[in-house]
């Protein structure tokens, strides 16, 4: 069976299309560029078929053989969005029915009480599945309201408003119930629905096991993520469109996609009914407690070389990819530095491995003592551990401050720091060959904040980066080039 995945190159789309592939299915993917694709891990698995929405003379090839088309795409961020919508739903519909595709699936989002008058990203919303529903296709309609995973616009939103505000005044839509969905089980259904009997052609509303308000997803956010409990004081001064400006200014989400969403979060988000699961039997919608669980794994679990590489995701639904926008994600500080050697790698590998301890640290010992006594102070370690060996490490072992994660000898040496910061940090140095056949030496520094401390902590640290951290490049690379 063929499936049409358009959207490919966003949040749901693009963890859905190697999930199809998974449970059996070809895959053709519509956009604009194949280029898009070009660097999503499955892109090898997939066919490309380059074609525009807007274009109504692009779409018959594409749709050809399609057996299921996936309508996933929406124009949220553009002033003119519910016409680019109407206009790309109306032509989507028009291409599927003369293809003879079977069925459409469309992610859409809740729909708010009839008695309330609903905000245009609903509204478009709702327009768009009523294309979808009158074209002749047999059609489902998912209404999903806050989506749990790392790099939905909501659930970013939702991370940076309570880790970087300990406290706050906000508007009275925190007080209304929403019934938020793990990305999992959003994407459970949408591949289920591709096999559902012809005659099921309607909406259904999906939501997770947790009825919460908005200000509860907040404090068990918080928990989860080891924060302090927020102070969360809800006003009725601020407005809609006020607080779309406040979460503008507050968190990364861009201005055009928070005045929507905000918008939407003015209605409650309830499932009135869940009789999909009658339909698509499987496991228990997941906790939101757990979903945020998932979407934050990779850093709890201090995977942070998989984090780094941009490669979580590649099988976990909730965690980033390639194909997730800038602003999405966790906030990651980095401090990297390289410097070509005049030295062979090994001998340049064997300063490395001899850092810390009675070695020290190749720049200003007394900024790093004094850090040292500061972090005892705190109640850490400092550096009073030192080394096992004066030559060799291992992995699991303490240096100073820090415990050794990983090795692979004569390439890379990464450090995660065990001294007290409100966040977690590495300390990576790496043996690289030039383009010139010169050894390279790549150090980096990579803090994750927690909370407002974390950001706060970061920046007050920045200005000694360029010292301390310079002179450790500077000097690890001089003493490999004089050994």
């Amino acid at each position: 069976m063929l499936c049409l995945v358009t959207g490919a190159t966003g949040y749901i789309g693009g963890r859905l299309a190697p999930r199809l592939l998974d449970a059996g299915y070809d895959v053709r993917c519509l956009a604009r560029g194949a280029g898009r694709l070009r660097d999503v891990p499955w892109a090898g698995r997939v066919e490309v078929a380059e074609a525009d929405l807007s274009d109504p003379a692009t779409l018959p090839a594409a749709f050809e053989g399609v057996d299921v088309a996936y309508f996933l795409v929406h124009s949220l961020g553009r002033k003119d969005f519910e016409r680019l919508d109407r206009e790309a739903a109306g032509n989507f519909a028009a291409a599927a029915r003369a293809a003879g595709v079977r069925r459409i699936v469309y992610l859409g989002g809740p729909e708010p009480p009839a008695h309330e008058r609903p905000s245009a990203h609903l509204r478009s919303r709702a327009e768009v599945a009523r294309i979808l529903l009158d074209s002749g296709v047999p059609t489902v309609v998912l209404r999903a309201p806050v989506i749990i995973g790392s790099g939905s616009a909501s659930f970013e939103m939702l991370r940076h408003l309570t880790e970087r505000l300990p406290a706050m005044v906000t508007p009275r839509w925190v007080s209304n119930r929403i019934q938020p969905i793990a990305v999992r089980d959003v994407l459970r259904y949408l591949i289920g629905a591709a096999a559902l009997p012809p005659e099921v052609s309607r909406g259904f509303d999906i939501g997770g096991a947790d009825v919460l308000t908005y200000a509860e997803m907040m404090q068990r956010y918080a928990r989860v993520a080891g924060l302090p409990r927020r102070v969360i004081l809800p006003t009725r001064v601020l407005s809609p469109w006020l607080s779309a400006h406040w979460v503008g200014l507050i968190t990364p989400v861009p201005n055009a996609i928070a005045r929507p969403l905000v918008a939407s979060l003015v209605h409650e988000a309830v499932a009135r009914e869940n009789d999909l699961a009658a339909l698509l039997p499987g496991p228990e919608p997941m906790g939101f407690d757990e979903a945020v669980r998932r979407a934050l794994g990779k850093i709890r679990d201090a995977d942070v070389e998989t984090r780094w590489s941009s490669a979580a995701g590649r099988d976990a639904a909730a965690e980033p990819l390639p194909t997730d926008p800038e602003w999405s994600g966790g906030t990651v500080y980095v401090d990297e530095r390289s410097r070509p050697v005049d030295a062979p790698p090994d001998r340049l590998w064997r300063v490395i491995e001899g850092v810390g301890g009675e070695n020290g640290w190749y720049s200003f010992p007394l900024a790093w003592s004094v850090r040292g006594w500061l972090d005892r102070l705190a109640g850490g370690v400092g550096l009073r551990r030192g080394r096992r060996d004066r030559h060799r490490l291992r992995v699991g072992e303490a240096l100073d401050w820090w415990r050794v994660e990983e090795i692979e000898p004569g390439s890379l040496l990464r450090l995660r720091a065990e001294m007290r910061v409100p966040g977690r940090a590495w300390l990576e140095m790496r043996v690289c060959r030039g383009e010139d056949g010169r050894s390279v030496y790549r150090q980096r520094a990579v803090f994750l904040p927690r909370g407002l401390a974390g950001h706060l902590y970061w920046a007050s640290v920045l200005p000694f980066h360029g010292i301390v951290f310079n002179g450790m490049a500077r000097n690890i690379t001089r003493t490999a080039e004089t050994r």
